[in-house]
């Protein structure tokens, strides 16, 4: 489409640049002729430069064949009913009122096309921000507790698709509760923004896809619209390994307290057990095994022997020194081990199970500690088991990590979810007459080691504790 253009001003000017300068799908609109009195005037100069044809009188135009619009930009009534009564009947024309309306509507156009522009950066920035540079989770919450939004990251981790996530509640998503968090305990930040319309940070804990706890501390801020919340940024870091290696900082520090004290007290101890040890027994052949004395002199005997073990106990949990290790077969020493402890578990008609892995290598470590791990682990599980139960020994090769793993499994009564955060604590024991350094003991010469022990168990179903050592040597000479 060819287009004439009668008048001047910023208006023309901008028509022939926004014609030049757009691009339109269904036609191809061009400026070829410019009708203006003021031969000076920006808008002719601009045009006459681009080889436009310019003309100061406007009836130049209705001889032309190539012209099929005309636009009125005077603002004149005569001048427009002048073009209307002497254009080809072919020409449109349009008075400059309808060129403003058109370039009102152009202008509202142009500025909507860059808002959307603007908008879609912005979503684009937003997008990466919270799921490429934000490596937290990330939750956009209303005021009502609803999820707008959720970053991939935190999808990954609770194993859900967004629409399975938008929408709901965050306390139903991350803590699979029906009512939002309170209480000392589980303090809920997004209240606390909301009714101080300041950021607020807590720490709490939440479950993952599989049910597994995670701590994570929290921050949320608050987003305004004019002076109300619209909505709430919900930044959560996952602080479970800080968490843990605090936990097992303190258990270190508690070990080596109680190592300390022992040390101390154990050998003073030892020398007057041993005095009412032998001097209860002398007594004893004094009265005949039926008298009432007799029975007495016995139970001081039995506890006093409990205390020497209690005292044995100690003094091997105190024993900070370095493993002596060789390079040993682990499955020899698991066998040697359950030998020691087979006569309990008949005791008890307890089955015992034995399976062995074909590709263990050697590893260096401590024979005596590492036995005395297994010894205190098969003792455990025997006295858990009923009779008529199961105890089972296992070895395998992780090549993976790099570890061999020995596991020490019962079909016996379970530990509690309370009970397993404990376990490994000095003194705290379920049984009458434990001392409760057992299994700190053990987890003590495993760490020594390099290695870890871990606890699976449910109540009812019985446990497993599997130790695993690394194979490489460790800097230790053979």
């Amino acid at each position: 489409m060819n287009i004439g253009i009668v008048g001047d001003g910023p208006r023309c000017e901008f028509l022939i640049e926004f014609i030049q300068q757009s691009e339109f799908p269904t036609m191809r609109p061009r400026v070829v002729a410019l009708a203006n009195d003021r031969v000076n005037a920006p808008c002719v100069v601009k045009a006459r430069d681009q080889g436009i044809f310019v003309t100061t009188d406007y009836n130049d135009l209705f001889n032309r064949d190539d012209i099929d619009l005309i636009i009125e930009l005077t603002g004149r009534e005569d001048v427009f009913f002048d073009i209307l009564s002497k254009k080809k009947r072919s020409v449109r024309a349009f008075d400059s009122k309808t060129a403003e309306l058109f370039w009102e509507v152009s202008r509202a156009s142009r500025l909507h096309r860059l808002a959307e522009e603007e908008l879609s950066k912005a979503k684009t920035l937003y997008s990466v921000f919270i799921n490429q540079l934000l490596q937290e989770d990330v939750m956009i919450i209303s005021p009502a507790y609803r999820i707008i939004d959720v970053n991939d990251t935190l999808l990954k981790k609770l194993g859900l698709k967004r629409e399975e996530v938008i929408g709901k509640t965050c306390f139903e998503i991350s803590h699979h509760r029906n009512t939002p968090c309170e209480g000392e305990h589980h303090p809920c930040p997004l209240r606390d923004a909301i009714n101080s319309g300041k950021p607020s940070q807590t720490t709490q804990m939440h479950y993952d896809k599989d049910r597994n706890e995670h701590y994570y501390a929290i921050s949320c801020y608050p987003i305004f619209e004019g002076s109300k919340i619209d909505a709430l940024v919900e930044i959560s870091k996952d602080i479970t390994r800080d968490i843990e290696i605090q936990k097992a900082m303190m258990q270190q520090e508690k070990l080596a307290s109680v190592g300390r004290l022992a040390a101390g007290v154990a050998h003073e101890i030892n020398n007057p057990l041993t005095t009412i040890l032998t001097t209860a027994m002398l007594l004893q052949e004094d009265f005949a095994p039926d008298e009432p004395l007799f029975k007495d002199l016995k139970t001081i005997a039995d506890e006093t022997l409990r205390c020497r073990r209690i005292v044995t106990n100690l003094l091997d949990f105190a024993k900070q020194s370095k493993p002596s290790k060789k390079q040993s077969d682990v499955n020899m020493l698991v066998r040697e081990s359950v030998a020691l402890i087979r006569k309990q578990a008949a005791f008890k008609d307890v089955e015992v199970g034995q399976f062995y892995s074909d590709s263990m290598p050697d590893v260096y470590l401590d024979k005596n500690q590492i036995q005395q791990c297994i010894i205190n682990l098969g003792l455990n599980a025997i006295e858990a088991t009923d009779s008529g139960g199961r105890v089972s020994f296992e070895t395998s090769f992780l090549a993976d990590s790099g570890t061999v793993a020995i596991v020490v499994r019962d079909t016996g009564e379970g530990i509690s979810e309370e009970d397993m955060k404990k376990l490994f604590e000095p003194f705290f024991t379920t049984k009458d007459t434990g001392t409760g350094l057992g299994l700190a003991i053990t987890h003590g010469f495993v760490q020594q080691h390099g290695g870890a022990i871990e606890v699976e168990s449910k109540e009812g179903e019985g446990t497993a504790f599997t130790i695993r050592l690394p194979v490489k040597k460790d800097g230790q000479d053979e």
